[in-house]
């Protein structure tokens, strides 16, 4: 046996996977093909929406953020599904620990990889065409449909990467290394920023709408070009989002860039919070909370575009 393939039992299998870890995991410790999200059909509006907002967050992270994360020679993380890891890795990690698979972690899946690649192991990103060159080889799976679900899964992330893998992993590598761990750890101060941001847009409309009806002019004490520098680079990130998510999806999809962004926000939001609570339970008594998500299978539901 070469190696072990991860998946999920809702995940849509692509037929030519095998075939692309048979021909590239003797050179590679792991092999990781894209994730494609797939929107959630017949529950209503809102949870395509919510589930939707998935579909350009991978397609910004498997079709830039890992490829980058490639380039520059930082450790390659797994998804947890489309991945092949192999046994003589497995084999090696089993034996500095409780196993390949760490019951004590959060997300096992992304500490698999940074622990490969700690060991001198090289971990692929493969983006290749289907043999029938109908899109990608990748596996296609359903996320969360309602926002408590998504919050939920997304803090138990942010509590296995941002918190508890520092502490399990701490800072090694290069230089490339520690700025890709700094990037998989900054969601809580993102949450932050985020919060401070959006909390701010209803105070300036009370203290607008105070000001006018006080007769006094509105001090806007915020320089014009740092208002014009944050557009620009808000406009840019939107763009860059609808561009990437029209080329896994289509422009339908893509033009709802900014209502899933907002989504996407919330939920990380709400998160972060959760995430907090989930770590201080784990330092203080030890307690891991383990939160499994619940998918909704293809036949059921979705259907794959």
């Amino acid at each position: 046996m070469k190696a072990v393939v991860l998946h999920d039992a809702e995940d849509i299998v692509h037929a030519d996977e095998l075939t692309v870890y048979d021909a590239l995991i003797e050179r590679f410790a792991l092999v990781q093909i894209p994730v494609h999200a797939v929107p959630v059909r017949g529950f209503g509006r809102w949870a395509e929406l919510v589930s939707g907002h998935y579909c350009g967050e991978f397609a910004e992270a498997h079709g830039k953020q890992v490829v980058v994360r490639e380039a520059v020679g930082a450790a390659v993380p797994s998804a947890g599904v489309g991945c092949a890891i192999g046994r003589n890795w497995l084999e090696r990690i089993a034996e500095r620990g409780r196993g390949p698979f760490d019951p004590d972690s959060l997300t096992e899946d992304y500490e698999l990889g940074l622990r490969i690649g700690a060991m001198g192991g090289r971990g692929a990103f493969v983006r290749l065409p289907a043999g029938d060159k109908a899109g990608l080889v990748a596996v296609h799976a359903c996320f969360p449909h309602s926002l408590m679900a998504s919050v939920r899964q997304k803090s138990r992330w942010i509590t296995g990467i941002s918190l508890a893998g520092w502490d399990r992993l701490g800072w090694q590598g290069g230089l490339a290394e520690r700025w890709m761990r700094l990037r998989d750890r900054r969601a809580l101060l993102a949450a932050l920023v985020l919060a401070a941001a959006y909390a701010a847009l209803p105070v300036w409309g009370v203290a607008s709408a105070a000001s006018w009806f006080a007769g006094q002019p509105v001090d806007v004490t915020i320089p014009p070009p740092l208002v014009i520098a944050n557009l620009a680079l808000l406009g840019w990130r939107v763009a860059m989002r609808m561009a990437i998510t029209a080329r896994a999806y289509g422009w339908r999809m893509a033009l709802l860039t900014p209502v899933h962004l907002v989504i996407g926000n919330v939920v990380a939001m709400m998160a972060a919070w959760r995430a907090l609570g989930l770590y201080a339970g784990l330092v203080r008594h030890g307690l891991l909370r383990w939160d499994k998500t619940a998918h909704v299978f293809p036949a059921t539901g979705p259907a794959a575009p």
